[in-house]
């Protein structure tokens, strides 16, 4: 269950909706909704309304140096947004996603 969320998403963006239940982590790209919905669950103790994933395509990179030119691309990643039941809140860094 550890290799399949990687870690949680804290950025603006994906704190914008914490106070509706819905949180955003990194999850392992061939992870599938069933295995992210279970991970969740037994890592925090919370029962999951819904899933919601999108893969993140890797951006291509193109640098000039001295020795010439190094491309490069970053690597696949997958986001997964989790919605809580009503009721239910993960406790994020600082106490950001603390509900209660």
């Amino acid at each position: 269950m550890i290799h399949i969320i990687e870690k949680p998403l804290l950025t603006e963006k994906a704190m914008k909706n914490v106070d509706k239940g819905q949180y955003v982590f990194q999850v392992n790209p061939n992870a599938n909704k069933i295995e992210i919905r279970k991970a969740i669950e037994d890592m925090f103790e919370v029962k999951v309304k819904s899933v919601r994933t999108l893969r993140v395509k890797p951006k291509y990179l193109r640098r000039y140096t001295r020795k010439g030119l190094i491309e490069g691309k970053t690597k696949l990643r997958k986001k997964a947004y989790i919605t809580l039941q009503p009721g239910f809140s993960i406790e994020m860094i600082g106490g950001i996603g603390n509900t209660d």
